[in-house]
């Protein structure tokens, strides 16, 4: 006899609510403190924009109250959080350069957080179970693909700072990579959920690892032979390692075999090697990274130095919001954002912002662990490992743990590519979340998200 358990699981919407206007009360203190800290005022702004600001939470957690009721209770939070705090950041320097709030980069990325809000608001109201997207496998790979490509193409394609990672449309500038990760993600966890069995099959034993046999390295090799195309053709280092990485990580997660991890490791070493004997600009990086301090690192680029500098000002708890000098750095609204949170509130103040992505990511593979299928425990595995390899990347270059690659913080930085791309990843792991926590219907009852039945897998 099957003996379907009636415990329903605690929504948590309340404790979201909470927890949203705690995140918001929190970025208007901030702000506060920016204004009061340069111009001796309180913003004449705060109620406007700390208005607007918090419309955009409570107008997602409505739609989640209404439509994903049983989604994680934190995750929300904490990209309000983030993206505001960087909102605020921005907004320091935009004083700190002398620009005022209409012309300043702060409200143009108050624009992009409104559009993005709104874009995941619609993935939420659009897609009602996440399992739609595995018929569209195989398509989400060649959108991905394409859109890794578009930068290539003439006319739409331009070089910024050594890399060609850009398209400009008109007046409007894009980074298609941002939105291919996600696609690609959807792509890799299709194949995958589809191709493991094969994945797993055991091959010969070298030196301890059990190696996988000759025809089914055809997918990682694919994918290395993607991944330095696009360091090659694009020259960006920390693109490549992402999208390689992801795809690493999500067959280890199919498959339990430590062996693709070591081979994935390898072949991206010998791809970043013949980068380094190729391209000059790499060479440049490493450099930097290695020896910072030079006179002919200082003499190539003294970004880092300077962001190196600024943090150890800021010391244990900083200078204080608006009290400090990020703007000495380049880019530091952007690839540089993470140092000038590093000054203003010190390592303690910046250890409490990587909690924030740990937390993310581990609610992420929380999501992932819940999931009753095997797609959703890939999709939302790899949506949270490509923040966490992401913040990774950009802390770790920053801090001199590996070289610059010059991708942006999640949440954190300026940018409207960056910011519609983490929205919607929030977005699915909302959806997957809530799928994951939902009950089982009662027999004989419909689910109110279609069929209800688990698959069983090995993940």
């Amino acid at each position: 006899m099957t003996v379907v358990s009636r415990f329903r699981p605690r929504r948590g919407r309340n404790v979201e609510l909470l927890l949203v206007i705690a995140a918001t009360a929190i970025v208007l203190l901030a702000y506060v403190n920016v204004g009061v800290a340069t111009h001796g005022e309180v913003p004449s702004s705060l109620l406007v924009l700390g208005g607007g600001f918090l419309g955009l939470a409570l107008a997602f957690h409505l739609v989640l109250r209404w439509k994903a009721s049983y989604a994680d209770p934190i995750i929300l939070p904490i990209a309000t959080l983030l993206n505001g705090l960087g909102l605020v950041m921005i907004h320091r320097l935009d004083i700190a350069q002398g620009r005022s709030i209409g012309d300043g980069m702060a409200l143009r990325q108050l624009m992009w957080s409104g559009l993005s809000v709104a874009l995941a608001i619609a993935a939420i109201l659009v897609m009602r179970d996440h399992r739609v997207l595995r018929r569209y496998t195989f398509t989400a790979g060649l959108v991905g693909f394409l859109l890794l490509l578009l930068p290539l193409m003439p006319l739409i394609g331009t070089d910024k700072y050594g890399s060609r990672i850009w398209i400009s449309l008109g007046p409007f500038s894009f980074q298609p990579g941002e939105i291919a990760k996600i696609v690609l993600a959807v792509f890799f966890a299709g194949y995958f959920v589809q191709a493991r069995d094969a994945l797993s099959v055991a091959g010969r034993r070298v030196l301890g690892l059990t190696l996988p046999r000759g025809r089914d390295l055809g997918p990682i090799l694919v994918a290395w032979v993607l991944s330095v195309g696009v360091l090659v053709l694009e020259r960006d280092l920390g693109s490549s390692l992402l999208f390689f990485g992801l795809f690493v990580a999500l067959l280890y997660i199919a498959t339990e075999r430590t062996s693709w991890i070591v081979i994935g490791l390898g072949l991206f070493a010998a791809g970043a090697y013949a980068a380094y004997l190729m391209f000059s600009h790499v060479q440049v990086r490493v450099l930097l990274w290695l020896d910072t301090f030079s006179p002919e690192a200082l003499a190539k680029s003294d970004q880092l130095a300077k962001g190196l500098m600024g943090m150890a000002a800021g010391g244990m708890v900083g200078t204080g919001l608006g009290r400090g000098r990020p703007d000495l750095t380049y880019f530091a609204e952007s690839d540089f954002i993470v140092p000038s949170f590093g000054e203003e509130l010190g390592m303690a103040g910046l250890f409490a912002i990587l909690l924030l992505y740990v937390l993310l990511v581990e609610r992420g593979l929380r999501t992932a662990i819940g999931a009753r299928d095997g797609f959703g425990k890939l999709l939302a595995a790899g949506l949270a490992f490509s923040v966490a390899l992401q913040c990774f990347v950009v802390v770790g270059g920053v801090t001199r743990v590996i070289p610059l690659t010059g991708l942006t913080m999640p949440f954190l930085s300026q940018g409207g590519s960056s910011l519609l791309a983490n929205w919607v990843i929030v977005a699915l792991l909302l959806r997957i979340s809530d799928h994951a926590r939902r009950p089982l219907p009662d027999p004989g009852r419909p689910s109110p998200i279609g069929d209800a039945r688990t698959e069983v897998v090995r993940l």
